[in-house]
């Protein structure tokens, strides 16, 4: 059976992570897919395996597997070249923009500086790495370069400029002897490793022709064309004995000369043809390990022989728009496309559609594998009526568009297709209300229009309902106080729907709002809404936020207006995320709110939106990109999910089922000593009003305050705002009405 942990093995036998990586830590985890795995490399029973976000080990005589991502240690995603050495136990990680991770038994080393051509301006993405001791040659779009391992800085670099301000990429690169072979479109050429090696005009060209792949081992050099592969140790090339079609890669593994086409063939060191396999699904890379081919697939992570897969569990791909949070740990995802502020019929040429999580293992609809249809899924639910059910909406501007029901088969582990709604132009999302009522909304009506798709149960069908006005595009909905609240992101307009009843059109009331009643005249469009603890309507738009405080009373007044968030910066009123798409909002138990802005990363703000209590980006966190489409909080535990199109990640909030009275009241850090931790004290568990007082060991009052949301964090300072001393203090607790009461020890060493 296989054995899932976070431990990371093989390279990381040694490393802790408590240095290796600053922007992650214990409170974030990864749902990324490991499923495209793009090189690998054995070490002494264990495979490891690089995929576009991370890296995993298996230990191929336990079956356990391990990971390693940005969540818990390398500094980035997108990765597009890997190597390691068995001997050293290093890896190098390239990345699509340029930057590695050098990861030794010590560190996790993030490198930015890779030397760039001057007047390149092509991709600085790293096409491929090979290590041979204590070097690795970096292959990129202007030729090489080389990374000393010890010293962990570059070299010398060769700049492969074929003249009139032209680069020639390097596709792969190795290092046999003290030369340095690298193949390209043009030829297989090579360098020895002196003083001459970054003048490309002393480079030599063993041989003419367009090459994409090369390895080297011992007394060994391997390299290939599209169609061909040879074994070259100087003078004429030997071709290996076998008619190929499109080679992905050729590698020296375990002894054995391995290409890998739509089959796996593995030759002798000689060329002598061993065997040829097909792992019945397309592989970018094959090694043998303990005498097996080993397949890394596009879509089913590493593979063996007798087909079984092995890799962590995540979603089919990292493509992912938004996300729905279901009882039992269940999830939802949607891997469908935005382009610009709105949604777009653009599609996943994998066709994803959507992926479901089911408590213990992500699962991926057969359906959508090898569909030749349009598929672009904006949203998936589960059926309030029936959780055996879910929903989804293909959204493509052509054919297959409308909703779709499929029903889970706990037998198989897949979906069954039930039924296809056809209906009107680009259905986008669902929301549900407490009736267990069905709601769609619609992007694009005749003549342009935005409307409402709401179900009808007892005739499984759907009725539409129009809206009078001209505004294509719609977002995902949501339900509060029996209306549906619906961003319109192409226009400067909001929606609200009153259905009143629905299964009866003839008393329903629509609500327009626009610059008029108090949005951005410079807005373009509504992008996203949620609702917090007081029933304010927060609402994203193109242009900023807009507050509608008291919205379900206000929208019905006679000029609802509403009004920007103004904070104070110098000493003058600035207004919150002036400009900025907010591309969604989510409200926590606590009242906080969760902001995300598009290439702003996301925003933690106190229940006014006054201050800023923690601001996540790509560079200072685990998320994959700063556009985070999509933000889920859940409320019993107060983990909060953030969706990209690179990729998934969590985070472990403090803000978890807040009520009137307390939870159980974690304090951590505890004790606190002053040498490994400089932060704030967080106390969480506590009721959504909670009265602290602090006291030292004499009893005296030493610091107070008034926490709401669920959880609060003190700074150690005193009343008069200097740290207190070492020793241990008390914390006093009681709720808004003192009908409950907490108390915590903290431990201070300075």
């Amino acid at each position: 059976m296989k054995k899932l942990s976070l431990l990371s093995l093989g390279i990381l036998a040694s490393l802790q992570f408590v240095n290796a990586q600053v922007i992650s830590s214990k409170k974030w985890t990864d749902h990324f897919s490991y499923n495209n795995v793009l090189a690998m490399k054995e070490d002494n029973g264990k495979i490891i395996a690089a995929t576009e976000n991370g890296i995993f080990y298996y230990t191929i005589s336990s079956g356990e597997v391990t990971k390693l991502s940005k969540a818990n240690g390398l500094h980035d995603v997108n990765i597009s070249a890997f190597d390691y050495n068995p001997q050293t136990k290093v890896a190098v990680i390239g990345y699509a923009n340029g930057s590695l991770d050098i990861i030794t038994p010590q560190e996790i080393k993030y490198v930015v500086d890779i030397p760039i051509a001057t007047g390149y301006n092509g991709s600085k993405s790293i096409n491929h790495i090979s290590i041979t001791g204590d070097q690795a040659v970096v292959s990129v779009g202007y030729g090489v370069s080389i990374f000393n391992l010890k010293k962990l800085e570059f070299g010398d670099s060769a700049f492969f400029m074929t003249g009139g301000g032209v680069y020639e990429a390097s596709n792969e690169a190795a290092i046999f002897g003290n030369k340095v072979y690298s193949v390209t479109n043009t030829g297989l050429k090579s360098h020895e490793l002196n003083i001459t090696f970054p003048v490309f005009s002393t480079w030599t060209t063993e041989i003419p022709g367009s090459f994409k792949h090369i390895d080297a081992e011992g007394t060994s050099l391997i390299y290939s064309s599209a169609t061909a592969a040879f074994i070259y140790n100087g003078g004429t090339p030997t071709p290996l004995p076998a008619a190929f079609g499109d080679i992905k890669d050729i590698v020296i593994s375990s002894g054995n000369i391995v290409v890998t086409d739509s089959r796996i063939y593995t030759f002798g060191l000689n060329g002598t043809s061993l065997n040829s396999v097909s792992l019945g699904e397309d592989c970018n890379t094959a090694i043998t390990a303990t005498g097996k081919v080993y397949g890394g697939t596009i879509l089913s992570g590493i593979k063996d022989e007798g087909s079984n897969t092995y890799k962590p569990s995540g979603p089919y791909t990292n493509s992912s728009y938004k996300i729905n949070l279901y009882d039992n740990n269940q999830m939802l995802v949607s891997s469908g496309a935005r382009i610009n502020r709105f949604n777009q019929g653009a599609t996943n040429p994998k066709k994803p559609g959507f992926y479901y999580f089911n408590g213990s293992e992500w699962i991926a609809p057969s359906y959508f594998i090898g569909n030749t249809g349009a598929v672009n899924v904006l949203d998936a639910i589960l059926n309030p009526a029936d959780n055996s059910e879910v929903l989804f909406t293909n959204y493509t501007g052509s054919t297959n568009e409308g909703v779709y029901k499929m029903k889970y088969n706990s037998t198989s582990k897949d979906f069954d297709f039930v039924k296809y709604y056809s209906g009107p132009f680009r259905p986008v999302g669902f929301a549900t209300d407490s009736q267990n009522n069905i709601f769609v909304s619609i992007g694009f009506d005749e003549g342009s229009k935005p409307a409402i798709w709401i179900y009808d149960r007892a005739s499984d069908s759907f009725t539409l309902k129009k809206i009078g006005l001209t505004s294509a595009g719609a977002q995902k909905p949501v339900v509060h106080e029996n209306m549906l609240w619906v961003p319109l992101p192409r226009t400067n307009h909001f929606m609200v729907y009153d259905y009143k009843n629905a299964a009866n059109l003839s008393d329903d009331t629509d609500y327009i709002l626009d610059d008029s009643n108090g949005f951005a005249g410079n807005s373009k469009g509504t992008l996203s809404v949620a609702f917090d603890k007081s029933g304010d309507a927060w609402i994203g738009t193109d242009s900023g936020l807009r507050i509608l405080p008291n919205a379900a009373t206000e929208i019905k007044a006679p000029d609802p207006k509403v009004e920007p968030i103004v904070i104070e910066q110098g000493g003058l009123g600035e207004e919150l995320f002036r400009d900025g798409q907010v591309l969604q909002v989510e409200v926590d138990a606590g009242n906080y709110k969760w902001i995300s802005v598009d290439g702003g990363g996301v925003y933690y703000l106190s229940a006014d939106g006054q201050q800023t209590i923690k601001h996540f980006t790509k560079e200072n966190s685990p998320l994959p990109t700063n556009s985070v489409t999509d933000i889920k909080v859940d409320r019993k535990t107060g983990k909060v999910y953030f969706v990209t199109y690179n990729g998934i990640v969590a985070y472990q909030g403090d803000v978890g089922d807040v009520n009137a009275n307390f939870g159980q009241v974690v304090v951590y850090p505890n004790p606190v000593v002053y040498s490994n931790f400089k932060g704030k004290v967080t106390i969480k568990g506590l009721a959504e009003k909670t009265n602290i007082r602090i006291t030292d060991s004499a009893g005296n009052v030493i610091h107070s305050a008034v926490a709401r949301g669920g959880y609060y964090e003190w700074d150690l300072n005193n009343q008069k705002g200097t740290r207190v001393a070492s020793g241990i203090y008390f914390v006093l607790m009681t709720n808004e009405d003192g009908s409950d009461k907490a108390t915590a020890k903290i431990g201070v060493v300075n």
